[in-house]
């Protein structure tokens, strides 16, 4: 049986990740905090981790992508797109006279605990509809569910999660799809040394991590060109700071081919020959809902 490493529970990440494994034989260790959910498979505490990576509306996770360049060494193994629904939670209370007695305790909630991408996907939300109530940065959208319901004392209080959560921990679903945008998704990949094959059909990517040379005019340029000749279709660039001088990046790429696939060897060689650095972070399935 395979461990798998996560955020949670009550979370985004064993919501997607349960969908995705099916029947596979698994067992969820939770974490939480996505530090730990790395160091589990480092440390051989699990075979697998679930891991955050990017967001329709907030972009990248950029905490999770520096771990997998900086801190550990663990390929991608399979990737998932999971639609996100976010809801308001708050403690569980008799609601007796329907919508207006609802729109009453919204209007009573001072503050609003979730994780900074979760509360970042509901700006409008929060703006619009609670404008009184301040934020609180929490680690998981589980956990500020959790501290709501462990700091009952507390007046006004509500979390940002998913409907897993409000079940695990006893709270009422005081507002639904409160997301700023219908088409809200979030990409999972799953890392670890060991293969795991989902359920279901994807189509083949592979990701990259590419250094350019220093003191070479136009290498981007190059790189970019050296897939358009392959003919390798680009989804997705993007760079970070690789922390050794100002101004020196990685360059983030996902192609739509397999690692195995004809052009790739030919392009990967044209690359290093530039005096490029090429990591392969994984070739995969990619997985949608």
């Amino acid at each position: 049986m395979r461990r798998i490493s996560l955020l949670g529970p009550g979370t985004f990440s064993e919501e997607s990740a349960l969908h995705f494994l099916g029947e596979q034989p698994h067992e969820l260790v939770p974490f939480k905090l996505i530090s730990e959910v790395f160091q589990a498979v480092v440390s051989g505490r699990a075979d697998l981790a679930v891991i955050p990576i990017e967001n329709t509306l907030e972009g990248s996770v950029s905490q999770h992508l520096d771990w997998l360049v900086h801190e550990v060494d663990l390929p991608i193994q399979a990737e998932w797109v999971y639609p996100i629904t976010m809801n308001l939670l708050g403690p569980a209370r008799p609601l007796e006279g329907g919508a207006q007695e609802r729109e009453a305790r919204l209007a009573r909630v001072r503050k609003v605990l979730s994780h900074p991408v979760a509360l970042g996907q509901c700006r409008q939300f929060l703006r619009t509809r609670l404008p009184q109530a301040e934020v609180e940065p929490v680690g998981t959208t589980a956990e500020g569910a959790r501290q709501v319901r462990e700091r009952s004392g507390e007046e006004g209080l509500a979390a940002i999660g998913s409907r897993s959560a409000a079940k695990l921990y006893g709270l009422e679903l005081l507002a639904e799809h409160i997301e700023d945008h219908p088409d809200n998704a979030t990409r999972f990949v799953l890392v670890g040394p060991q293969p795991l094959s989902l359920r279901g059909t994807g189509r083949p990517k592979t990701s990259l991590l590419i250094t350019l040379p220093a003191d070479f005019p136009g290498a981007l340029h190059q790189v970019l060109s050296a897939f358009a000749r392959g003919q390798v279709n680009l989804v997705r660039i993007e760079s970070r700071p690789t922390r050794k001088k100002l101004g020196n990046y990685f360059f983030f790429i996902d192609v739509e081919a397999p690692l195995s696939s004809e052009p790739m060897p030919a392009v990967l060689a044209e690359i290093e020959s530039l005096g490029c650095s090429v990591r392969v972070l994984g070739s995969y399935l990619s997985h949608g809902v």
